[in-house]
Order: C-alpha cells, then structure tokens, then sequence
C-alpha cells in the first residue's frame, strides 16, 4: 500500500484540532541541558521551537524525502547507531557508493562543522541541501519540481504540523521551510546522559567501572594526548556555542594514507594547500561505541584497532602531512582495556531509545511505514 494511503487511514483517527493549536513560538523550546553544556548556537533566522522540532523529525524518517520513495535521512542516520548507518561508507539511494562514512548527528548542535572535509559547510540548513539535492555522489535524489513539495502539501497531516511550525509564512511548503525544520530536530538530538556523565556531573562514583576511570585518567594524560584533538564536552576539537559562535574547527591528518586517494583527500580539495592533504575532521567521541566502523572511510573496524592506529602512529610514519600529536605511545594490556572502557563509558543508552527522537509514523504489519 502506498503510504500516502495508510497516513489517510491513520489520519482518519487522528483529531487535526490537536495539531492545529495555537502556534508554538521559539520560547517554547526548552534546551534542558545539563551543567557543563553550554547553550547552543542557533541561526537568528532559525530559532528553535517545539513545532519546528516536531515536523522535522517526520521529515527525517519520511521516504518521500528520496527520489525512488526508498530512503530518508533516517536511512543513513539510525537512532539505534547514534544516528549513523554501521557501513564504512554511504550508499546513496540509487546504490551508489560514497567516499566517505556517515557522521553521527547526535550533539550536531555543537558542531563548528558539519563534514568530514568541508570546512565551509557549517550550516545544518545549508548542509541538508547536499543530500537532498546534491549529484555527486547522489544520495535522496532530489530534483526541483519533481512533486516533493505539493506531495507534503496534500498531506493533512503536514498541513496542520507546518501551520504550527511557520504561522506566519503566507507560503509555507517552501525548501527553505523544509531545511529549517530538519535542522531544528537535529539540533534537538542531545547526548547528555552516558555513564560518563552521570559520573562527572550527578556525582555518581559508581557510574562507571573502575577501569574506564583508569582509562580517563589515560585519555587525558599528556603521553597518549587524546584529549588535543576529542577535548572538551563533546570529546571534539570542532565545537561552537551560543556563548563561542567564533567556530572552533579542528582538521588532522592521522597518517591514515600517503598519499591520500581521491577523492578522500581532506580539506586539500576545498583549500588547494598542500598541507592541508589528508586532513579531516576530528569526530565526536560520544556514543563511539555504536559507530563502527571507524576514521572517515570505515577502514578500521574496531575500537580496539583504533587504539593499535594511534599507538603505532599511524600508518605511513613518513607522511610528511601528518599531524605531530600523531607520534606513537606504548599501551600495556590493561591500558588498553582500561582505554576501551572509557570510551565505552561514553555511551548514551538514553539517546539511542528516546520517544522524542524516534520514528513517529505509524507501523503496519511490524515494519515502520516510511
């Protein structure tokens, strides 16, 4: 059945004077962070609200969002992987492959940029563009004028969920509209809840083992020097706030390849300086445990070989691009255990359930109907 059929059956049941309420304004979106998280940085244009929130999760895990009707964001961004997709590279919606892994959204709030090696692409507005519309590689598939837009416009549901979230915009079903909202719920995505942060900011000692604190105790140390480049409270050297919007953006070259091949090539692409080949950006460390596989082309599988990565220093130690924190260290057994607990320690099982962040379609025979 198509599934503008079974959305007209479920609206059938669904009272639209529910969703046709008064419209909720930006002051009605509570960040609820916890201590240690600053607020984050949101566009004047943009500003937050609950409905915007609310029909950009429907456009997230909505597949009229593709050309073919087969894929969403959702897709590519599974709440159960901390919003990434578990393959070492993209696979776009006509099959075709991508030179690079998908990212996870989670904390994107706080993310100075938004790519593996785009050190322009900062907007979540701007960057939903790309896999909407973009062709190289394709991903949704988009086309101007291939009926996305009057097919949100016929729906009744998405008639009274974007009144509420634009109420004042005299045409509504616009791309920009559809951009905004989608950034809104991915903003909305929060990470706050691991054992690592209980243990730091409710002061619960007994919120992780005794090992992962040997292993923060590691992480943070001047020898292995993680924390230079997965600092901060987001474990990342590329972070923006309400309070710093100057857009901190860290790119490293990890000595992964030498030379790299096209077209992973890093930021060389977009800055035409040589120096700059090989350079990537530095990932959350948040959830790392549910996102394998790992670095920006998934070539490493595990954690574990991760660690054996940055031990080594590297692949290539002649890489004459490759990042001086990238120098090698010696890890016992246990260092390495102790390691590997820590960064265990950094996952959510909060974000990965929550209702809020979830498919919100309707389910018909045991599949989600997307």
């Amino acid at each position: 059945m198509r599934k503008w059929l079974i959305i007209a059956l479920w609206m059938s049941a669904l009272p639209l004077c529910a969703l046709a309420a008064t419209p909720e304004k930006a002051a009605d979106y509570q960040w609820n962070l916890p201590k240690g998280f600053p607020k984050p940085y949101v566009p004047g244009d943009n500003p937050m609200s609950a409905a915007k929130v609310e029909l950009g999760r429907y456009l997230f895990y909505d597949t009229r969002m593709s050309v073919n009707g087969k894929a969403s964001c959702a897709t590519c961004h599974k709440q159960e992987l901390a919003f990434t997709d578990g393959r070492a590279v993209g696979v776009g919606v006509t099959g075709e492959s991508h030179p690079r892994s998908a990212m996870s959204l989670v904390n994107v709030a706080w993310s100075a940029s938004l790519t593996w090696s785009n050190p322009e692409m900062r907007s979540l507005e701007k960057q939903a563009l790309v896999p909407m519309f973009g062709e190289h590689p394709v991903e949704l598939g988009l086309r101007e004028g291939d009926g996305f837009l009057p097919a949100l416009r016929s729906d009744p549901l998405y008639r009274a969920l974007f009144e509420r979230a634009f109420p004042d915009d005299s045409d509504r079903f616009t791309i920009g509209n559809v951009t905004k909202a989608l950034a809104s719920f991915e903003r909305s995505i929060v990470s706050a809840r691991s054992p690592y942060d209980r243990y730091h900011y409710d002061r619960d000692d007994s919120a992780v083992s005794e090992a992962a604190k040997r292993g923060e105790t590691l992480f943070f140390n001047q020898h292995e020097s993680c924390f230079r480049c997965h600092g901060g409270f987001n474990f990342t050297d590329s972070t923006v706030s309400e309070r710093n919007p100057g857009r901190r953006v860290g790119f490293h070259n990890t000595g992964l390849y030498d030379p790299y091949p096209a077209p992973n090539v890093g930021i060389f692409e977009f800055t035409g300086v040589q120096a700059d080949a090989g350079k990537f950006k530095a990932p959350t460390l948040r959830n790392i445990a549910l996102t394998a596989p790992y670095m920006h082309d998934g070539s490493i599988p595990t954690l574990e070989g991760v660690l054996d990565h940055y031990a080594a220093g590297g692949r290539n130690g002649h890489n004459p691009n490759k990042d001086p924190l990238i120098g090698g260290f010696t890890l016992s057994p246990q260092d390495r255990d102790d390691l590997i607990a820590f960064l265990k320690s950094l996952t959510d099982d909060a974000v990965i359930h929550d209702s809020q962040f979830a498919d919100p379609w309707p389910r018909t025979d045991g599949a989600a109907a997307k």
